[in-house]
């Protein structure tokens, strides 16, 4: 499986005897050896497939940690401004694959392991995907770091190292159910544990005032609790670059883990009490937050990790420089959403009180250091938190957002004067009814530049739901439409793809990610068509042989395989595509010849453990394909597959074997997507509303090679404001009608007749989503999905045109326009030698 693997250009990593960052493959061998031997203290005989993973991890590590010496020296010589990313996810996915593809040592680390006896397949598979992530949100963070490294700009990403990640799942009688994913149980390589770099985190208890010794009145918090925040590095190869940077992850520990005097009283659960109690900070990703313990328990952890990542950045700041006025000039901080934006009241915090800094000052460093991306144009998506809540958790942080809000609101009212309505709306707190903490305000007010991540995203905020801040400061507003890594989601993920573009375009698409366009000469070149179908089928039959292995189910290759896969909920309308299912199913049953390409349906997504209509949709989807998959009629013709467990390792044996992917959410809803991008960069073609990115892939890739269906945005408003009635829809179409009552009856679980019966009357009485007003333009759409799979030909020359029309939506891409427009930052090449090293 040739991945590119040209070496990077470090003197220091290609010396060929050096054990430690030496690339040849008996190099390699050897220090596999060593680090078997005394890494994991096992010898090759009795060493267990985690062993041998752990031991090639560590000596992948070895090539890394080279190149990141060289990269610290040279930021530490040069006090170049670095990025700060803020996230509450980080879905990096596997690190091992990855690594070599960057450090461009992908076949020799092969030829090392086929010299030991092994398959570094083998061993790719072993590794644990850390579930630090969700969804879009973790990987968008995931793809940006891997493009900073790329671009050799320096940056950090800052988060926290959850003990648990997203729970893994499974399916039990065609339910989801969640399993605790224990990412960390065999332990993690690539992490660098930095006991020395530790900050303390407090909470709750109250402040009070206080002169110093120059007279000016401060304010002192005391805390009830206080935990101690530890770092974790994980380093981020650029692609066949020196470039290394750090994702680091904080992990919360008790200041005091064991009570001596407690456990010789005999209070042994006393004793050790502190360190359980503060461990939870980061024991779960995204704890359920319905009861108020769990309320807490978010807010506690999405403070911890913003203060530690101030403090760490404090801390950097002072080796050098002791001037905070210029500590914007050193750090750009972006927010990823709104879960770090208490990092803007907690930098005033640092600012004020811990060094003094006057207000005035404090702001105007606050405001040049943080940006904000927003992610959702739904309004419940905005976190606030409960002001009782707020003060028992950071009662000095509400003392400063009151302040920061009494002088906003005066602005505010002094461009609108008399509009109080305005000044209600753009207020830091909610005061209708309970009172509410604004964090996505809060966001926009300590930011110096807000953006969304599609152009109609941007577009839908200025006009939604930051209008008034929009009105207030437009300079703010910008656009930055999010990209994903070819590198792991092409070369990675798609070694066959890769091979054949770089055989006619060469390689330099990969960090050029505007190359592919060279592909538009061979669209119509019958020989390179034949190549591409011969790929595209490789990748589906790849993907036949793990769903069969996996799950017991053969599927048939040749199919058109039409695969949507992403988080569950309802706006993303995973049960329309259900509705073509049943609908299609129909078809064939009432007419066995019926002309039309057999398919699989693929799906695969993870419902939030609390949100029991993504989980009855769960249900739905494997209660169709029990039926349908059990009937003799359309076997063959019909498949349908839930995939368990989606994940980024799994995400790579799926895009690469889509024809069709399904982008179908609720125009107006979706922020951005970047599975519709990976989908497109490996060939497949998309069924889409003009929601969220899928606009500008349709305009890139051209509308000609794009499945559009749908009501617009301005028609959704217009239907809503008319009055939706979709029992008017289910009464006018006699297909869609026989669908839902299938449903309703109970067809697909006839042992539950009323399972779905909710989901069902939701639609007639409701249709949040607009599913039933989409219905007939999306059954037409599909038909037209159906009839162009019928030509080899032409399916060829639209989805050659879809990968050379897709270097738009590359991270690389994204990142460029970030540093030019919001961090002001330019690219630090790591030389092979330090320019100069520090005393």
């Amino acid at each position: 499986m040739k991945k590119t693997t040209s070496p990077s250009t470090s003197r220091r990593a290609a010396e060929p005897g050096d054990i430690r960052t030496g690339l040849e493959p008996a190099v390699i061998a050897r220090a596999f050896r060593d680090n078997l031997n005394y890494g994991q203290a096992r010898f090759a005989r009795v060493a267990t497939r985690n062993d041998n993973y752990m031991a090639l991890a560590l000596t992948v590590r070895d090539r890394l940690l080279q190149r990141w010496i060289l990269t610290a020296e040279t930021y530490l010589a040069q006090q170049s401004r670095t990025v700060c990313y803020l996230s509450a996810e980080f879905l990096m996915g596997p690190q091992l694959g990855n690594n070599l593809v960057n450090l461009g040592i992908y076949d020799q680390v092969s030829a090392a392991m086929t010299k030991a006896g092994l398959d570094l397949e083998d061993l790719l598979e072993q590794e644990a995907e850390p579930g630090l992530g969700n969804g879009g949100l973790g990987r968008l963070a995931a793809c940006f770091l891997d493009s900073l490294a790329t671009l050799e700009i320096p940056s950090l990403g800052y988060g926290i190292r959850y003990e648990f990640g997203i729970f893994d799942q499974s399916i039990r009688d065609g339910w989801q159910v969640e399993r605790t994913d224990k990412w960390l149980r065999l332990g993690n390589p690539w992490e660098i544990p930095r006991p020395e770099i530790a900050f303390e985190v407090k909470f709750g208890g109250h402040t009070e005032t206080y002169t110093d010794e120059n007279h000016a009145l401060r304010v002192r918090w005391i805390p009830e609790r206080v935990v101690r925040g530890t770092a974790y590095d994980t380093p981020v190869v650029g692609y066949k670059v020196n470039s290394v940077n750090l994702l680091r992850l904080w992990k919360a520990e008790a200041t005091e883990s064991f009570d001596f005097q407690a456990f010789n009283s005999g209070d042994y659960y006393g004793a050790v009490m502190q360190k359980m109690v503060s461990e939870n900070i980061t024991k779960v990703l995204y704890p359920n937050d319905e009861s108020p313990q769990g309320k807490q328990l978010r807010l506690q952890q999405q403070y911890f990790f913003a203060s530690c990542a101030l403090q760490d950045m404090l801390r950097l700041h002072f080796q050098k420089n002791h001037d905070l006025e210029h500590f914007s000039s050193k750090f750009a901080v972006q927010l990823n959403d709104t879960h770090p934006a208490i990092a803007v009241a907690e930098l005033m915090r640092l600012l004020v009180d811990e060094h003094q800094v006057p207000w005035e000052t404090a702001w105007a460093v606050t405001g040049r250091t943080f940006g904000y991306t927003n992610h959702t144009l739904l309004p419940e998506a905005l976190e606030r938190w409960a002001v009782p809540l707020f003060a028992a958790t950071l009662p000095r942080h509400l003392e400063i957002i009151y302040e920061i809000n009494r002088r906003f609101l005066d602005e505010v009212r002094l461009l609108f004067p008399g509009d109080e309505d305005r000044v209600r709306r753009m207020s830091l707190i909610d005061e209708a009814g309970d009172r509410y903490v604004r964090m996505a305000n809060l966001a926009c007010v300590g930011s110096h530049s807000i953006n969304g991540v599609a152009k109609l995203h941007s577009e839908l905020l200025k006009d939604g739901i930051l209008r008034d801040f929009f009105e207030m400061t437009p300079g703010k507003f910008n656009n930055k439409t999010n990209g994903v890594t070819p590198r792991r989601f092409v070369v990675l993920s798609n070694p066959r793809l890769t091979s054949l573009l770089n055989e006619r375009i060469g390689d330099g698409w990969v960090k050029e990610a505007g190359n592919l366009r060279q592909l538009e000469a061979f669209a119509d070149d019958p020989d390179f068509q034949d190549a591409w179908l011969a790929v595209r089928a490789a990748g589906k039959k790849s993907l036949s042989e793990f769903i069969q292995k996996e799950l017991g189910l053969r599927l048939n290759p040749d199919s058109l395989f039409d695969i949507q896969v992403k988080r569950m909920h309802e706006y993303k309308r995973q049960h329309l595509n259900v509705l073509h299912i049943i609908t299609l199913y129909n078809r064939i049953k009432r007419n066995p010849h019926l002309q039309v390409p057999p398919r699989t349906f693929l799906f695969g997504g993870k419902a939030a453990p609390g949100y029991y209509m993504a989980k009855l949709i769960i249900k739905l989807i494997n209660s169709v394909a029990h039926t349908i998959n059990l009937d003799p009629v359309v076997a063959d013709r019909i498949k349908v597959v839930f995939i368990p467990n989606f994940n980024v390792k799994t995400g790579q044996r799926v895009y690469p074997a889509a024809d069709l992917s399904e982008q179908i959410s609720t125009a107006g809803k979706e922020a951005s997507g970047t599975g519709n991008m990976k989908f497109t960069m490996n060939g497949a073609l998309t069924i889409g509303t003009l929601d969220g990115a899928n606009v500008e892939i349709r305009d890139e890739v051209g509308a000609e090679n794009f499945f559009l269906f749908g009501l617009t945005v301005p028609e959704v408003e217009e239907t809503w404001r008319k009055g939706y009635h979709p029992m008017d829809f289910y009464n006018a179409n006699p297909e869609l009608k026989e669908v839902l009552d299938q449903i309703r009856s109970g067809v697909f679980c006839p042992d539950h007749p009323d399972l779905f019966r909710p989901l069902v009357d939701h639609l007639l009485h409701h249709d949040t989503y607009l599913l039933l007003a989409d219905y007939a333009s999306y059954i037409a759409c599909q038909d037209q999905v159906g009839h162009a799979f019928l030509n080899p030909r032409q399916w060829a020359r639209m989805s050659i045109l879809n990968v050379a029309r897709s270097g738009h939506f590359s991270s690389d891409r994204t990142i460029r326009e970030y540093c030019r427009d919001i961090w002001k930052v330019a690219a630090v090449p790591i030389a092979d030698e330090p320019d100069a090293t520090p005393a």
